[in-house]
């Protein structure tokens, strides 16, 4: 096993580079759904990126990978491609407007809070299991909904599927961001004493 403190503090890790590439992706996705006006190719792409939103921390936990850097880097890319993909979305008119809105509000208010508690002085929090199967949800949802955009002859059952993982996912997101209010005070008073003199 690779020294613990020498793994935390590298940026050159597979995990992060599997991290790399999903960034990568996000203006092939952009350029796909709005440029080439290819529905079909741009949902399996963004159904991909969802797919494999595991595989990174999966790799740095499996071989001892786990880095500061990845610990920062991975949420920030993750909500980087929720952002930019539904604002494609909504210019594209590929999925309910409303929907979109619901789920964009709830990502800008833990965007927020997390920042504010940062600056707060409060330790990192984790992401909970409850809001890695939300995320994991919308982003089947959202492919789902662009399928259902098309003219293809499955139109209708992708936007039925779309459906029933779009409403649980979403109540899920919801859910998962209340858990995190007592979760950031805990981290907030942790981080306080950790700063405070000692007497």
């Amino acid at each position: 096993m690779p020294n613990e403190s020498s793994v935390e503090d590298r940026i050159l890790t597979v995990p992060n580079v599997i991290t790399l590439v999903r960034l990568a992706c996000l203006p092939l996705f952009v350029w796909l759904l709005l440029s080439t006006d290819n529905a079909l190719l741009a949902g399996a792409l963004l159904g991909a990126l969802g797919a494999t939103d595991w595989i990174d921390g999966w790799y740095a936990r499996k071989f001892h990978q786990i880095s500061t850097f990845g610990k920062i880097f991975d949420p920030v890319v993750d909500r980087l491609l929720f952002f930019v993909s539904i604002v494609a979305i909504i210019i594209a008119g590929a999925a309910p407007l409303w929907f979109c809105i619901a789920v964009l509000l709830r990502e800008a208010v833990i965007a927020l809070a997390t920042l504010v508690l940062a600056a707060l002085g409060a330790r990192r929090i984790d992401v909970t299991w409850m809001g890695k199967t939300a995320t994991f949800g919308l982003m089947f949802a959202f492919p789902g909904f662009i399928w259902a955009s098309t003219s293809w002859p499955l139109q209708s059952t992708f936007e039925v599927l779309a459906w029933v993982c779009a409403i649980p996912a979403l109540a899920a997101s919801y859910y998962a961001a209340a858990l995190y209010i007592p979760l950031g005070l805990g981290a907030l008073r942790e981080g306080r004493a950790l700063r405070s003199p000692k007497p």
